[in-house]
């Protein structure tokens, strides 16, 4: 296996900086593609959404992109007892986690007379985005609706491409049956998030758009961005490895590649300060890539956007994790959980040997919708907080307006807006 290897002791910052410093969406023809899909089902509307799903593949299959209700229902009577089951388990350790994260609302008194609330509603409609066509990702719609229930949102659609034989998957249309989702489309690629966004004369536009996708799908969020909000752009899945040398060869292989595995653009990282066990890690990913059934998925990734970089000692391998800033983050070192707590830049972080990244993806309740491309030095991973919004509430008494007019007055003054000085004295002019 043919893998790029890099010594952190002989790379300038420069250089390591080419390396952190990526995008979740790079190649700029996919950027400028996908938002003129976005303005065509914008302007054209189902028509328009039809025909992008007929040349660039996804769906809708017909002019009728809506699945009716009682076939999303049919679907979970198809599902094999293990599937349903599984899905059951881990909507109730997602809702779990997801129930602690309620926003609550806070009340300040910065001075007599002055209250400033800081207040959270949850948002009128979201859109849900599941990746699908060749592989279906029925925990993306677990992972983006369960959160958005317990939010309160009131309206979630649901938006995934249909497969090779032109039909939404059956796990997919199961799991939102269970969460009681009866709004599912089925379409995919930058046409549906721009019939999200936008709307058409069948859909009704949402105020958010959240979920994971392919390049396609984050330069659309990008190019929606202003009409409505997005959760965070996110590319292509990652992973990075740590490991001095004290963990099974084996565990460390197979974490490498379980996210590999999600398309042959996903980067992965081997970072170690531990050369002389390279070899029996890149010798158990062999062995173990002849039983997987994307083996050819997850050597091209390896081999076109895998990385194998060698630091002098931990110190310089926590900070060069922190700069990179990857999605999944497994901890392979003595010490790991006082390690973890030193990596700061990272979507979800996996700590030790009894903590694949798996675990995470499915069945913790921890949400697997995490920033990539370097986005988690800024971006954390999707929550309840993010399907609804905060605003300021201001209660002022005449007491506390006059505690404050000095101030106002004085800055109102340096700034040169009048107008603003002028809306304190008039509160106080006599006969008030």
């Amino acid at each position: 296996m043919d893998i790029r290897r890099i010594d952190l002791t002989t790379h300038s910052r420069i250089e390591r900086s080419a390396l952190t410093r990526r995008s979740v969406v790079p190649d700029q023809t996919v950027r400028e593609q996908a938002a003129s899909i976005v303005q065509l089902v914008a302007a054209g509307g189902d028509a328009a959404l039809w025909e992008a799903g007929r040349r660039y593949g996804g769906g809708p299959s017909s002019r009728e992109a809506r699945i009716p209700p009682d076939r999303i229902a049919a679907a979970l009577t198809h599902l094999p007892p293990a599937t349903a089951a599984a899905l059951e388990g881990a909507i109730a350790n997602i809702r779990a986690v997801h129930e602690q994260q309620r926003p609550r609302d806070h009340l300040v008194a910065p001075a007599p007379g002055v209250e400033i609330a800081r207040v959270w509603s949850p948002l009128g409609r979201v859109g849900v985005y599941a990746p699908g066509g060749r592989a279906a990702y029925p925990s993306s719609v677990l992972m983006g609706v369960i959160p958005a229930q317990v939010a309160g949102v009131e309206s979630i659609a649901v938006a995934s491409p249909v497969g090779p034989d032109g039909r939404l998957n059956e796990a997919t249309l199961g799991a939102s049956a269970l969460l009681g989702i009866d709004e599912v489309y089925a379409m995919g690629g930058a046409q549906a998030i721009a019939a999200l966004a936008h709307g058409t004369e069948t859909i009704a536009p949402v105020d958010k758009i959240v979920g994971p996708g392919n390049d396609w799908v984050t330069a659309a969020k990008l190019a929606v961005f202003g009409v409505c909000g997005i959760d965070l752009p996110a590319g292509p899945s990652e992973a990075l490895v740590l490991t001095d040398g004290s963990a099974n060869s084996r565990i460390v292989a197979v974490d490498l590649l379980c996210q590999a595995e999600h398309g042959v653009e996903s980067p992965v990282v081997l970072l170690t300060t531990a050369p002389d066990q390279v070899p029996d890690i890149l010798a158990a990913a062999e062995a173990m890539l002849l039983g997987l059934e994307r083996s050819a998925i997850i050597r091209a990734a390896l081999e076109d956007h895998g990385l194998i970089a060698i630091a002098p000692d931990l110190e310089t391998a926590i900070a060069f994790s922190n700069d990179f800033a990857p999605e999944h983050l497994s901890v392979h070192t003595g010490e790991a959980p006082s390690v973890a707590k030193r990596l700061t830049s990272a979507g979800s972080v996996f700590v030790g040997e009894w903590a694949p990244e798996s675990a995470g993806d499915y069945a913790t309740g921890a949400n697997h919708v995490l920033p990539t491309g370097g986005l988690a030095r800024s971006y954390g991973p999707l929550s309840v907080e993010d399907f609804g919004s905060w605003r300021q509430v201001q209660e002022l008494t005449r007491a506390g307006l006059s505690t404050l007019r000095p101030i106002i007055e004085e800055l109102a003054a340096v700034e040169g807006l009048t107008a603003h000085r002028l809306a304190v004295q008039v509160r106080f002019e006599e006969g008030r």
